[in-house]
């Protein structure tokens, strides 16, 4: 087996939490860096992009969550075998970075109103666009999951941002979002809560 550690920010949620969760479902052992906020500014410059997550495999940095999640998918049983499986896959966890990435500048805007702004156009534009499509996605796959009706590290990823939409942490956006636009997707979010390897993760935290 492998010597890992995961370096990511310290709080749940985020880019680099599916790795977690996949790690500690599938019973592997890693050691789980977490970087304080505080840390980060001298931090960044020893990462490879200057930005986590980033994985060591047997102490070479590795970038890209979701290379990392695919990585760590295969060694938990979390990625499919079959091709076409994996495409869907990789699908899915691409379209989350697509959404994420609209996000992300809002949390650098200083004004109040212009945040507000920005992200009440983003709830009602690319955020509940992306939302139907995950509904139209887990509609197509026919199961309570969005690959083989089997929990993926795709799944993982749409839980972790669905529950980041419901709690209330992202000024603006309603937090009945998820449950107005896409309900099978709310439901997808209920049902990873209850997941027994993702409740033990949060329990252990």
């Amino acid at each position: 087996m492998y010597d890992l550690r995961l370096d990511y920010f310290d709080f749940d949620g985020g880019r680099g939490e599916a790795a977690r969760i996949a790690l500690s479902i599938g019973g592997i052992e890693f050691d789980d860096h977490r970087i304080a906020m505080g840390e980060w500014k001298s931090a960044r410059n020893d990462t490879p992009l200057r930005a986590v997550p980033v994985l060591h495999v047997d102490g070479v940095a590795v970038t890209q969550s979701n290379a990392i999640n695919r990585f760590v998918g295969r060694l938990g049983g979390l990625y499919p075998d079959d091709p076409l499986q994996a495409l869907r896959c990789d699908e899915v966890m691409d379209a989350v970075e697509d959404v994420i990435v609209k996000v992300v500048p809002t949390f650098f805007m200083q004004d109040e109103a212009e945040k507000k702004a920005a992200r009440e156009k983003l709830a009602d534009g690319a955020v509940k666009f992306y939302l139907e499509y995950f509904q139209k996605l887990l509609e197509r796959s026919k199961g309570n999951y969005f690959v083989d009706d089997q929990l993926t590290v795709a799944d993982l990823k749409v839980f972790l941002w669905t529950r980041n939409l419901s709690s209330g942490t992202l000024d603006y956006v309603p937090t009945d979002i998820v449950d107005k636009n896409a309900p099978s997707v709310a439901e997808h979010r209920d049902r990873l809560a209850a997941e027994p390897g993702v409740k033990a993760y949060y329990a252990g935290r």
